[in-house]
């Protein structure tokens, strides 16, 4: 399985585990992610959730040799993944009514980004770095990342970041409220689980009741994942797009027609 699940004493770990591939989702891991995602959701044993990654990585986003496969095969249906995979995964990750937190280490990128932020807390080792991702190949956003952003950021940082696809460390991260705490490296498995292990031992209906109060003045993100479907979709199917992926494969700069 590239995507795990293990339930003890309360405590759901998701894991992403496809390291040699730095859990890049491809269609596999985002059905078994879903799949994850859902039964924990039905579990009402279950009191808190930790996601978490296998290897030097959490989550480098979209499998594009995956996504290159779908552009030959079917360009008009190849952003159909968002609808049928990213958007499940995102709303079935928010409506998890207990504390769900992420451990992100390494590289957090595209999908993967939008999915850490969709969680309640996230912590993050010290070598970890996130970036949108999505313009360099000439698309919008999905993931909810255009929701979270800007709820998170504000619109000028949320634009910079999806425009420009800067990467930020650790520490930018922490400093702009986009981590709850940035541990050392070495320390990052046991403080995620101990994070997770103290929410999942507190008191799980006031949890609830929190998430639901911060939830409801966040109102949107079913909206904004519509709206980055139907953006994807429009661009999966340009010229810069496919240039642009074909050149990220080929290890080149990519030239943006503007088509």
């Amino acid at each position: 399985m590239t995507a795990t699940l293990e339930i003890a004493d309360g405590l759901a770990t998701i894991t992403l585990a496809r390291p040699r591939a730095h859990n890049a989702l491809d269609v596999e891991t985002k059905t078994a992610l879903r799949q994850a995602i859902e039964k924990v959701a039905g579990d009402r044993t279950v009191r808190a959730v930790l996601l978490a990654a296998e290897g030097k990585n959490f989550c480098v986003g979209q499998d594009l040799g995956d996504h290159v496969a779908e552009l030959k095969k079917s360009p008009e249906h190849a952003m159909d993944t968002v609808a049928d995979h990213y958007n499940p995964v995102i709303r079935a990750l928010a409506g998890i009514e207990v504390p769900v937190i992420a451990a992100v280490r390494g590289a957090c990128v595209g999908a993967g980004f939008g999915i850490a932020l969709t969680a309640d807390i996230r912590i993050a080792s010290q070598n970890a770095t996130f970036a949108t991702a999505f313009a360099g190949i000439g698309l919008a956003s999905d993931s909810g990342l255009s929701h979270h952003l800007v709820s998170m950021l504000g619109s000028s940082r949320a634009t910079g970041l999806l425009m420009l696809g800067d990467r930020i460390d650790a520490a930018k991260a922490l400093d702009w409220g986009l981590m709850h705490r940035v541990a050392d490296d070495a320390d990052m498995d046991s403080a995620a689980v101990d994070l997770a292990r103290r929410l999942a031992d507190g008191p799980t209906e006031a949890f609830r009741r929190i998430k639901g109060l911060v939830g409801a003045g966040a109102d949107g993100l079913s909206a904004a994942l519509d709206r980055e479907y139907d953006a994807q979709r429009h661009l999966g199917a340009t010229a810069d797009h496919a240039a642009a992926v074909e050149a990220f494969l080929d290890k080149r700069t990519p030239e943006f027609s503007g088509r």
